[in-house]
């Protein structure tokens, strides 16, 4: 077999072998949700605090029934709508919750689902999920992805005034995504936990639009300076963490502190295109400033990628919605700033609008800062974005709401951003 032929089935071979894994899963997840309690208890929720359920029964003329008390259990949203970085989608979102022990000592379990196609051409099925076990004695934390995707890319750093939002100094860039990140996680102190993991990025038929037609773009001159193909390459690394959470609830925290700090060890023997160690944090803190309407709330996100050494290739680089939850950097396209070290900060003031928590509002403002591997430092240059948006109460015994955000950063960026639940 020709070399080139090997390589192919080699993807064939890992693409095939998740999708099984990931329809299995997807199964299991099925199973679990139809079976799941109420996770929160009915009479804990003010008989005044209406959701949008609430609002379609009562228009319908509709009593409760069981059928309807059995969907509150999921929080299911179709997605029809425009992202800056997506262009205009249709897909749908799922997030479920569950208890998996006593509610005096075991933490809220969640997990999510979302599958998208949209205009520009992207394909994409995430899971991800938080479970605690009875106790919390364990923690599972898990990202699963398999995508056709795309970023507008913008050069690396912030600072980039020469890189402007048009078509003209805009990168496009498709490529194909693995990407499996596995962590378990046991329980050391009162909310402290000690873990290690997995994860697995892998980018492959990568397609740098204008090099063609330019001879050059950012992404093929660091790929060549650091020695990238660069169409292909991956980040395979083994992970230690340590994790901190007091929070209340994991879809809408009115109070409680989370923090998860990861030293992320690539390694060629694990298929790693090249060895490089990162170390990966996420801090979040919020604030209940009213004891009698809870849901006015200070939060705060601050989250970093420090390269310690080594190499890391241009997609994986840390980046602006490079989160979890693709959610960071509101004001910005995904991938608008990158570099080998990234640092981001926001805060948001969430506040309820009417007397039945149906409608909340918010105000953010956020600001990133990323060096790059020709001399530019990190902290060197800040681009900041704000603005506000809506919140709807899709099911308020998950707390899951719709959000509606518009948001305003550097160089003339703006839109509009739609999600389901919190951003953090």
């Amino acid at each position: 077999m020709m070399p080139g032929k090997k390589k192919h089935s080699f993807i064939y071979f890992v693409d095939l072998n998740l999708r099984i894994i990931i329809i299995c899963f997807l199964a299991s997840f099925s199973t679990a949700v139809s079976a799941q309690e109420d996770v929160i208890p009915r009479d804990s929720v003010p008989p005044y605090v209406k959701d949008f359920s609430d609002v379609i029964k009562k228009m319908l003329h509709k009593k409760v029934d069981s059928a309807l008390r059995k969907a509150e259990k999921l929080a299911l949203l179709p997605s029809l709508g425009y992202n800056p970085s997506f262009g205009f989608v249709i897909g749908a979102k799922a997030s479920a919750v569950k208890l998996y022990g006593n509610k005096e000592n075991t933490s809220l379990s969640s997990i999510g689902l979302e599958a998208l196609f949209t205009s520009k051409g992207i394909i994409t099925l995430q899971v991800r999920h938080n479970i605690f076990t009875s106790g919390n004695k364990y923690y599972l934390q898990g990202n699963w992805q398999l995508s056709k995707f795309l970023i507008t890319d913008y050069s690396i750093g912030t600072g980039n005034k020469k890189y402007l939002n048009n078509t003209d100094s805009a990168f496009l860039i498709r490529f194909n995504y693995i990407r499996l990140t596995e962590k378990v996680y046991r329980k050391i102190g009162r909310a402290l936990y000690a873990g290690a993991g997995l994860s697995i990025n892998y980018r492959y038929d990568i397609d740098d639009e204008k090099l063609d037609t330019l001879g050059s773009t950012p992404h093929y001159r660091y790929s060549v300076r650091n020695g990238f193909d660069a169409t292909r390459y991956s980040v395979n690394a083994l992970l230690v963490a340590i994790s901190y959470n007091t929070r209340d609830h994991p879809l809408r925290s009115y109070r409680g502190t989370y923090a998860d700090f990861n030293l992320a060890f690539a390694q060629e023997w694990m298929g790693s295109t090249k060895p490089s160690i990162q170390l990966i944090y996420d801090m979040r803190k919020y604030l209940s400033l009213s004891k009698k309407n809870p849901e006015h709330v200070l939060a705060f996100w601050h989250l970093a990628s420090y390269k310690l050494s080594g190499t890391v290739p241009y997609l994986a680089l840390p980046a602006t919605g490079y989160d979890i939850y693709n959610r960071s950097g509101r004001g910005y396209t995904i991938g608008r700033f990158k570099g080998p070290s990234y640092v981001y900060f926001e805060s948001e003031y969430r506040f309820p609008i009417t007397h039945n928590k149906l409608v909340s509002g918010v105000a953010f403002a956020n600001v990133q800062t990323a060096s790059d591997d020709l001399g530019k430092k990190l902290f060197q240059y800040w681009d900041p974005a704000a603005g506000g948006g809506l919140r709807i109460l899709f099911q308020k015994h998950s707390r899951s709401t719709v959000c509606i955000d518009y948001a305003r950063g550097k160089y003339g960026s703006s839109a509009f951003f739609f999600g389901l639940n919190e951003v953090f």
